[in-house]
């Protein structure tokens, strides 16, 4: 055995001990820093080969991984756009230079151009839905673009469907004729149960609001006449809305069958739909059953002109436009991609990373979807460290490199006693 050996053997195990403290002091340092994944030091021996009665001393290598498949725990925020991902998955960033890399670190916030960045200067990565839902490229980044929040300025759609959903009593008596709500005189009496009213609200592409009134007239068994005015020609001088000043927009009978259910429209059998002033109404869900005539739900899309008021983000990635008085608006749908080997991504300043030869390729698609974890808004992933374990770590890394010490430093007396034999 070699005394030369047995001093390199001493250093190579201080060189160890020497990367397990740095990757405990990295560890201790990003303990607080949003999804930061620990770092741990692995050791494999190091075999010379020797022969029988001389040994050669060897040493230890070292290998430095990433828990980054461990999940940290959620710590929620006040900030609705801090997103966390619970369960597999990245969020796709790229850099001011366009470079894509992936990210556990969702504390994004808006910049001065709009854009949702996080803590490291990252711009987070979507797909567009203004052509509606959208969808993914499963095996590459084409599609994606930076989710930019635009805040300025007044927005308005115009309504182009709508829908109401009801029953119109079965044992309601018949109107007569001449009391019909299309004859628009002042003997239609609303407040009986042959006759219904209920009102919708739409807008046009400015904005501006307009309000119809829509009457169900029985007008026979199984059949009910739908009736139409725009509710700004209303009577406002009596007790009631009749007459109106213009007459009915739209007009159109719909028959029932004998289960209650829609059976013709005009004497076709087809969905039941109303256009009015270029708005369809589907009204294919009403009913005649033997209950009061009522309307359970009734819907319009189109909103008036109004500011954003914000924006949220859905578990699946959704991100709407909030308004004061319209439904929120889906602007983007943020993409998670995940890979074979979490562990074996290569990690780059700022908290991210990119795919690696061992790590396998990137796998992109949607929040709550198969291989995917959803998607916590008001929340971020904290640090997997733990600081006890580390702190032992960091007592076990400082006492074996003290005995690596006195190893070399042996050796070294050694050699001192060795050169003082010539003397």
């Amino acid at each position: 055995m070699s005394l030369f050996g047995t001093m390199k053997t001493a250093v190579s195990g201080m060189n160890a001990q020497a990367n397990r403290l740095g990757t405990v002091g990295d560890n201790i340092a990003n303990s607080s820093t949003t999804a930061y994944k620990k770092a741990s030091t692995s050791f494999s021996s190091l075999v010379l080969p020797s022969t029988s009665g001389n040994y050669n001393s060897g040493g230890v290598e070292t290998n430095v991984s990433y828990s980054v498949s461990e999940q940290g725990a959620l710590e929620y925020t006040t900030s609705g756009t801090d997103l966390a991902i619970q369960g597999d998955g990245f969020f796709i960033v790229q850099d001011t230079a366009g470079n894509i890399f992936l990210t556990r670190a969702g504390s994004f916030t808006l910049n001065d151009e709009g854009n949702l960045v996080n803590d490291a200067g990252y711009i987070l990565l979507g797909y567009s839905a203004s052509s509606g839902s959208p969808t993914t490229v499963v095996n590459s980044y084409d599609g994606l673009t930076p989710i930019t929040i635009s805040d300025t300025g007044l927005t308005a759609v115009a309504t182009t469907t709508g829908s109401l959903t009801g029953n119109l009593n079965y044992s309601a008596d018949i109107v007569a004729a001449g009391s019909y709500a299309s004859d628009n005189n002042s003997t239609v009496d609303v407040d009986s149960d042959s006759i219904l009213k209920t009102s919708v609200t739409t807008y046009d592409s400015v904005g501006a609001s307009m309000t119809y009134d829509f009457y169900y007239t029985k007008t026979a068994a199984g059949t009910w006449e739908v009736s139409v005015y725009n509710a700004a020609d209303a009577n406002t001088s009596g007790g009631g809305s009749f007459p109106y000043s213009s007459a009915a927009i739209t007009t159109v009978d719909m028959t029932f069958d004998s289960n209650g259910k829609l059976a013709t429209v005009d004497g076709s059998a087809t969905d039941f739909t109303i256009d009015v002033n270029g708005v369809t109404f589907d009204m294919s869900g009403m009913t005649q059953l033997s209950a009061k005539s009522a309307i359970s739900k009734g819907s319009a899309n189109g909103s008036p002109a109004e500011a954003m008021l914000g924006i949220e983000v859905d578990s699946d990635g959704t991100v709407y436009a909030t308004y004061a008085k319209s439904d929120p608006k889906a602007l983007y749908q943020i993409a998670l991609a995940t890979v074979e080997s979490p562990d074996n991504l290569t990690l780059y300043s700022g908290n991210v990373y990119r795919t690696s030869a061992t790590s396998g390729v990137v796998t992109i698609g949607f929040a709550g979807t198969s291989g995917f974890g959803e998607i916590v808004a008001g929340a971020l992933e904290t640090s997997n460290v733990d600081l006890a374990s580390e702190l032992t770590e960091m007592i076990e890394a400082q006492r074996s490199y003290t005995a690596n010490s006195k190893v070399f430093q042996t050796g070294s007396d050694l050699m001192d006693v060795l050169i003082n034999l010539v003397r």
